[in-house]
């Protein structure tokens, strides 16, 4: 593995107005947290500010010039990375003591990013690999994003994103599935100047008024019944091996030797409380992500063996239609729409919308989604953009929320270790 790799940044978009912000924690430098500075090149360490929302000390914002234009930069190892991108206006970022980085945030309104349109991939690159991610665990951002991974050994991943009107799309569909059900998927869908600009994940509808509140209730309670006398297999990608599951007269769900209770609607959104709080077993931890993407997209009642197929997913109500929906709007189909949206079958297609490798020569992040289904992210990496490679280690907290304003994210990322890294334990 490089002790570098670089990134390249693609104006895909009819805007002059776009602005790239690089954060992430410095393996190499003790683990301290640093941005990328605008030259492209250098580190930025934040030092412990005087007070509360304290502005940066350097300039971090990379402006990706003109249409078509491609920005170059260079990273070292960093864990947790992101790649902010944001249009018509830079992002603010702020610091609080400690120091703390306050990021931005799409939950609080009184965020000074509220009302800009801003998006992110998630990287991680060290001494095993690099692994990216377009993700929508928090949130679709109207601004597309696509990523590409050029290899050393020649091969490329792709991950296309979505086309400039996937956003609308997305809300129409949204709208639509509202009107089927009655839930609240509309007020999912944040509004600027008439026209979306952001869409919300469920897990965060109580920020906008959309309350999901027993939702899937119905749904575990026939779980519980159909494994009272059936059995599942949960295939745990790791150590523990394939193992059995069902309820027991106590009514815990039993896998293996580990017991789980029904979960709520909030516990299915988020994945990560509840019965699905991971914790010092291994063996619980391995199930946890197969367990949860199997309630999220709804397949434990006609599927016995998890994980299951792609064509099973979200094929019954209750399911997560902002999932569902989100994958559809992609122009590959892929793209984490929850916390373990990288779970799949062995030797399943992937549904997440990552790229990996251990031999990463470049990385490129395309903006824009002027080429998305046309081949053009294939296309620019063909000319020699394109590749990287990250590692499943998350951020941490996500952010800080002190004084105002910041990310309150913090489960997505790790979910997606859990249901990745599970992978690698073999």
């Amino acid at each position: 593995m490089p002790d570098s790799l670089q990134i390249a940044l693609h104006n895909d978009s009819d805007s002059s107005a776009l602005y790239a912000v690089i954060s992430g924690i410095a393996i190499q430098q003790g683990g301290q947290r640093c941005l990328l500075k605008a030259n492209g090149d250098d580190l930025y360490f934040p030092q412990n500010p005087p007070s509360i929302g304290s502005p940066l000390a350097e300039e971090c914002s990379i402006p990706l010039g003109p249409p078509g234009n491609t920005v170059t930069v260079t990273i070292p190892q960093i864990a947790g990375g992101r790649i902010w991108i944001s249009r018509d206006a830079k992002l603010t970022f702020l610091l609080n003591p400690g120091p703390a980085l306050v990021e931005p945030s799409v939950l609080n309104p009184s965020d000074p990013n509220a009302a800009v349109d801003f998006g992110f991939a998630e990287f991680t690159l060290n001494n095993d690999q690099l692994y990216a991610n377009i993700s929508y665990v928090d949130h679709v951002p109207r601004i597309p994003i696509a990523i590409s991974l050029q290899q050393a050994s020649g091969q490329r991943q792709d991950v296309a994103g979505m086309a400039p009107d996937g956003l609308e799309k997305l809300a129409q569909e949204l709208r639509a599935q509202k009107e089927k059900d009655g839930r609240p998927w509309d007020k999912l869908v944040v509004e600027r100047d008439g026209k979306p600009l952001r869409i919300l994940n469920a897990t965060h509808g109580g920020a906008v008024g959309a309350d999901f509140g027993g939702y899937y209730e119905p749904h575990v309670e026939e779980v519980w019944q159909k494994y009272q006398s059936d059995s599942m297999k949960v295939d745990t990608q790791a150590g523990p091996g394939v193992l059995q599951g069902s309820v027991t007269s106590s009514g815990a769900l039993k896998i293996g030797d580990e017991e789980f209770s029904k979960p709520t609607t909030s516990d299915i959104l988020g994945c990560n409380s509840g019965p699905f709080t991971t914790g010092p077993s291994a063996t619980r931890n391995a199930i946890i992500p197969r367990l949860a993407a199997a309630f999220v997209r709804s397949t434990l009642l006609h599927c016995d063996t998890h994980p299951s197929s792609p064509e099973t997913f979200y094929q019954i109500d209750p399911t997560n239609h902002y999932a569902r929906l989100v994958h559809e709007v992609n122009e590959d189909k892929k793209g984490y729409a929850f916390a373990y949206d990288d779970v799949q079958p062995e030797g399943g297609e992937d549904q997440s919308g990552k790229v990996n490798a251990g031999d990463p020569v470049l990385f490129t992040v395309s903006v824009g989604g002027k080429r998305a289904g046309a081949g053009g992210n294939r296309a620019l990496a063909e000319g020699g953009q394109g590749g990287g490679r990250p590692a499943q280690q998350p951020m941490g907290g996500g952010g800080e929320s002190e004084g105002g304003s910041g990310s309150e994210e913090g489960h997505g990322l790790m979910g997606k270790v859990m249901g990745f890294a599970g992978r690698f334990a073999k």
